[in-house]
């Protein structure tokens, strides 16, 4: 993922030249056929989806949608419907933490789709969506990795700045570590109505943040010899990091249930000073119908932890194709379509990094009349130089969804950060024993 800038800006004028004359055979015709679906939910993502009717005319199929969920309850369905023998539906939302567990589901998308079109992707991308050589989706306009937005008001108030600078003895600016989010989380909060900042507290969102925040503080999660590593000094100080700020009250005291929507909401209704979240809600933030502190948003890198590593966990969402589709090549055409530079190009408007690489440079295009367009892509670019996947394994969502409630119960003041990361330690090494990993 280091990589990526790289990868971004090699071959971007050619392609810009080519951008379609790559899928000369796309979208296709399959009149007759209809494709379910199961897609991610949530308001950002209905743009896109009025695309759909688009295809719908193009092709002569029709899409049928049988749900719109996060991908956690995404995931709980895919499970259920393995656990049950229904999963007979076409085209799924994915993601790149969530992909491993099912290697045999999805179909492999170079056999539908031309590999020009799979060549205009950022390479760091295609390699995330690909497993046991098969690439198992096309990721969307939804390169994930997180960057820091702030109220910029509160850090020009000059009665803040003073009183910040005689309590913690160093100017009041945009925090660059954690310790800093830290001192500055406490000191802007005023609860119940205004909070320091918050963060997702359970299912992978809280593992993930853990995740990085451990990797900032020096630690691994898995180690060389593929063993549970978390439960070390550094994982104490990433996951005290949670403690002590819900123990202080600078966070929301629901933040143990919060997801991504939820983080989002909450900084867009004004109330939080300081969030760290991804590229797909900068235009939510900064929309006058949708966000109070809009035309008061900054954006900046992430923060580094005391290891002088940034947090820098990513993904990338895409969609998938099952082995169980009868109407692949429909399906796979319906796919494309939600991924192909148009639809890259509308998602983009709204914040979320592409991964076309043809994209990125009209992005940076377009941002040059918009200066907190510009910003915003100037923040993810820079923390996208720090971005880092989850471990490679097809355990990552089991071992989360034992890990999440021992982090929880560290927050709530339930256990010692020792005594929930030891058992959840045990907990993921037991789960890697099933699985013949050690």
């Amino acid at each position: 993922m280091k990589n990526l800038l790289a990868s971004v800006s090699a071959g971007a004028i050619a392609l810009l030249s080519t951008s379609f004359a790559f899928g000369a055979e796309l979208p296709g015709k399959f009149a007759g056929v209809t494709i379910d679906a199961k897609l991610i939910g949530g308001q950002q993502y209905e743009p896109l989806y009025e695309r759909i009717g688009e295809w719908e005319k193009l092709t002569g199929a029709k899409v049928n949608i049988l749900s719109k969920k996060n991908h956690f309850e995404l995931d709980k369905e895919i499970k259920s419907d393995i656990a049950s023998g229904s999963l007979k539906w076409c085209v799924g939302s994915n993601h790149s933490s969530f992909a491993p567990q099912y290697p045999k589901i999805y179909t492999d998308l170079t056999a539908l789709i031309p590999a020009a079109e799979v060549a205009a992707f950022v390479p760091a991308n295609i390699k995330a969506s690909t497993l046991d050589g098969k690439l198992v989706m096309l990721p969307r306009a939804q390169f994930d990795v997180s960057a820091l937005y702030y109220q910029k008001s509160i850090y020009a108030d000059e009665a803040n700045k003073k009183a910040f600078k005689a309590k913690y003895g160093y100017d009041l600016t945009p925090p660059d570590t954690w310790q800093q989010v830290t001192d500055q989380a406490l000191f802007f909060t005023k609860a119940p109505d205004f909070y320091g900042t918050q963060f997702a507290g359970k299912e992978e969102a809280i593992n993930g943040r853990f995740y990085e925040m451990l990797v900032a503080e020096g630690g691994e999660y898995i180690d060389k010899d593929g063993k549970p590593a978390f439960n070390s000094a550094a994982g104490i100080k990433a996951l005290d990091w949670f403690v002590n700020l819900y123990k202080a009250k600078a966070v929301p005291a629901g933040t143990t249930n919060y997801l991504w929507d939820d983080l989002g909401q909450g900084f867009a209704s004004g109330s939080i000073a300081i969030n760290l979240d991804w590229p797909g809600w900068a235009s939510f933030f900064n929309d006058p119908k949708s966000s109070k502190v809009a035309g008061n948003v900054g954006v900046k890198v992430q923060p580094a932890g005391s290891s002088g590593k940034r947090t820098g966990w990513s993904g990338s969402h895409g969609f998938s194709v099952t082995e169980a589709c009868a109407n692949k090549e429909a399906a796979a055409s319906l796919v494309w379509w939600l991924t192909n530079e148009d639809s890259q190009k509308l998602e983009a408007k709204a914040g979320p990094l592409p991964t076309r690489t043809a994209v990125w440079a009209w992005d940076i295009e377009q941002a040059k009349s918009d200066p907190y367009k510009t910003e915003v892509l100037a923040a993810f670019q820079e923390a996208a130089k720090n971005a880092f996947p989850v471990p490679p394994l097809a355990e990552w969502i089991e071992i989360s969804n034992a890990v999440y409630p021992e982090l929880q119960a560290a927050i709530l003041g339930d256990k010692t950060s020792k005594e929930a990361l030891d058992t959840a330690a045990q907990k993921a090494t037991d789960i890697l024993k099933d699985a013949g990993k050690l």
